[in-house]
């Protein structure tokens, strides 16, 4: 990585400080907080209407029955343009896989999809993700948002024991 990446990425208290008014403005517009993976949710559930495939945990998943009507999926797709346009500004599109000197390519992204299926999975199974939970959740003081968030840091504790070899 170069010195370059390092410089352009924002002061993280501002950042944190940004992310709050964004999650207030979520509040105030939209009535409700951010998230992600009910974007995922919803994206199935619409996929299987129109692949005419019945599955009644997918349909309670749909929160309207235009998938486009659906706050979390146009919040999702703006996350991605968002993050597009501030790689592309700061100059930091490449392709490459991050990764410790010890670890191959094929094994670090062998880590990272079976960390993101774990996440994905503890996502619905908390009934949300990291963003919906400790952002959305936390600021309105849910006593579950809070113990998800404090699971997710002694989970992260557990697991460095273990991948910890592969950075070094």
């Amino acid at each position: 990585m170069s010195d370059k990446c390092h410089t352009t990425y924002i002061n993280p208290y501002l950042a944190g400080g940004l992310l709050g008014l964004v999650l207030l403005a979520s509040f105030l517009i939209a009535g409700r907080g951010i998230g992600a993976s009910g974007a995922i949710s919803q994206s199935l559930a619409h996929s299987a209407d129109f692949l005419n495939i019945s599955n009644a945990y997918l349909e309670e998943q749909k929160y309207s029955n235009s998938f486009w009507s659906s706050w979390i999926v146009i919040e999702v797709i703006g996350i991605f343009i968002g993050a597009f346009l501030s790689a592309k500004f700061a100059g930091r599109i490449k392709k490459e896989t991050i990764k410790g000197d010890s670890i191959s390519h094929s094994s670090r992204l062998r880590q990272a999809l079976i960390g993101g299926l774990l996440m994905g999975l503890a996502a619905r199974l908390a009934r949300g993700c990291t963003s919906g939970q400790a952002l959305s959740g936390g600021a309105m003081l849910s006593v579950g948002s809070w113990a998800f968030m404090l699971s997710i840091f002694i989970g992260a504790y557990i697991a460095i024991v273990f991948v910890r070899k592969s950075w070094s």
